[in-house]
């Protein structure tokens, strides 16, 4: 066993192109990243969240269908690593709304996320080697650490379920994170991967929520449909772009990159959502701008 880790952690490495994160990197994750707080914030205000993102997932594969004919096939060794991702995701896409039930968005958005970085970055040093520089594990730390404390700062202290959920769907983003980016390496076609993948979750979340509520699940507004088709081009959009930098840079400082997107949702909550700004989003703000700042120099 220890033989066949060793040899699938080699094979990664081999396919893994330059480990830095160069500025077309940083541009399109900080990009994913604002694509990540729109279809995250469109799945808070829907109204049965579970329904809302099976129907965001679904129209996300909808979109990957469409360009599937033109995508190069991914290698055969990575199938394994493909299933089991979309079992990862599929069971994200029901732990986020649930989360989503039990506390807002300010906060259940900023602990998943903000504690995904963390684990990615100990999973990638201690399968893959990944041991990140003293400037791209600290740049990682302040900046989750920044991420997280805007869930605390913002109304005192999360109740325990909101914690617990939150903190169940981070450990799944982390494992997703992980996964993808190992998948992507030894694919040879990260793009075939992830519109492999978009295709297979959206299907299986779709499938078990029928299952679960039946097909009145169908019956939405055109508000809504257009909110959910919207919000699924921006979720596999922002899914595409980190796989492609998940290939190409390491996992930890992706994954940190990728949670600015909690700068993004404040942002949304208080130009759109109307909230007030408060002291704990620019200590967030200027946190999360010296992680990003150390991941670059790394």
């Amino acid at each position: 066993m220890n033989v066949l880790v060793e040899g699938a952690a080699l094979r990664i490495k081999l396919v893994w192109a330059e480990p830095l994160i160069d500025n077309s990197i940083l541009i399109a994750v900080l990009g994913a990243a604002v694509l990540n707080a729109g279809w995250n914030s469109a799945v808070k205000i829907g109204g049965d969240r579970v329904v809302v993102m099976a129907m965001v997932t679904f129209a996300g594969s909808l979109a990957s269908l469409l360009v599937f004919p033109f995508t190069v096939m991914p290698a055969a060794a990575c199938w394994p690593l493909l299933v089991l991702s979309i079992g990862v995701h599929t069971a994200y896409h029901f732990m986020l709304p649930i989360a989503y039930n039990h506390g807002d968005l300010g906060q259940v958005y900023p602990i998943a996320r903000g504690s995904a970085p963390l684990l990615v970055t100990i999973c990638a040093a201690v399968i893959f080697g990944e041991v990140p520089s003293v400037f791209a594990l600290l740049g990682v730390i302040i900046l989750a650490g920044g991420v997280i404390y805007t869930a605390f700062g913002r109304r005192g202290q999360a109740d325990t379920k909101t914690i617990v959920f939150s903190l169940a769907t981070g450990l799944l983003i982390a494992c997703y994170t992980v996964v993808d980016g190992a998948g992507a390496r030894m694919s040879g076609s990260a793009f075939g991967f992830a519109v492999l993948l978009t295709i297979g979750d959206g299907v299986a979340t779709l499938i078990i929520v029928l299952w679960w509520k039946g097909a009145s699940i169908f019956r939405m507004d055109q508000k809504t449909i257009a909110l959910c088709s919207v919000a699924g081009m921006m979720q596999i959009s922002a899914y595409w772009i980190a796989v492609w930098a998940l290939a190409r840079a390491p996992m930890g400082s992706v994954s940190a990159l990728r949670e600015t997107s909690v700068l993004f949702v404040a942002l949304i909550s208080t130009f759109i959502l109307r909230e007030r700004v408060g002291i704990d989003r620019i200590v967030t703000a200027v946190l999360v701008c010296i992680g990003i700042g150390l991941i670059r120099i790394s």
